[in-house]
């Protein structure tokens, strides 16, 4: 499935800001929304809504930076990654930040008792805990501290994390629950690309192992 990884000869150095600027787009038009008015009868729960998407979208593109070097031969999605389950992250931290200082008035107590008693709200407290270590090892020093085995290994939670993203967002919707299911089916495909990546590398590995001990 690994397709060869074409090198270019431009360099893009654009790629991120150009990402971070993009992503400011839709904060700017949620406070531009709030400001005026704008957010309909219940100005929270759409601004919680859509922040919670927009997580599981930063995530979700995130998990496909891998999947699309695999399959496409290109490295750049790479040099995004990082950026985008750091984008995931703080916009994770906003959706909850908004919930608990806005929605329930930064008291801890009801904070608690929702997240005990209410098990889509547990479901997502569960996915921005997770997310936490992941942003605190994003940086080459933590890499470097970790070493790649067990930081890779601890990175793998984003699979986990953004399956209980996407059961969350799934939990919350009430009527129509397509869209919840087709962010799990995104997910799926793009953890299928990984394991099947992942055996036929094995396997390269073993039949490598077998010739040496062959020769």
């Amino acid at each position: 499935m690994s397709a060869p990884t074409r090198k270019h000869s431009a360099p893009l150095d654009w790629l991120i800001p150009a990402i971070l600027t993009g992503s400011a787009a839709p904060f700017v038009l949620l406070v531009f929304k709030a400001a005026t008015g704008r957010l309909g009868a219940n100005p929270i729960a759409t601004a919680l809504n859509q922040l919670g998407l927009l997580a599981l979208i930063f995530l979700v593109a995130c998990l496909a930076c891998t999947p699309a070097k695999i399959l496409f031969g290109v490295a750049w999605p790479i040099r995004i990654r990082k950026t985008l389950g750091l984008l995931a992250f703080y916009t994770a931290c906003a959706h909850f930040f908004l919930y608990a200082a806005v929605d329930q008035g930064l008291r801890l107590g009801s904070v608690l008792t929702d997240v005990v008693k209410r098990p889509f709200i547990l479901v997502g407290f569960v996915a921005l805990v997770l997310l936490v270590p992941l942003a605190a090892t994003s940086t080459k020093a933590a890499l470097t501290r970790l070493g790649f085995k067990r930081w890779k290994r601890l990175h793998r939670l984003v699979y986990l994390i953004a399956i209980l993203a996407a059961i969350h967002f799934r939990m919350r919707v009430k009527a129509d629950a397509r869209e919840p299911f087709v962010w799990l089916a995104i997910v799926a495909v793009l953890l299928l690309v990984r394991l099947i990546d992942g055996f036929r590398g094995g396997a390269r590995a073993r039949k490598k192992r077998s010739v040496m001990a062959a020769s």
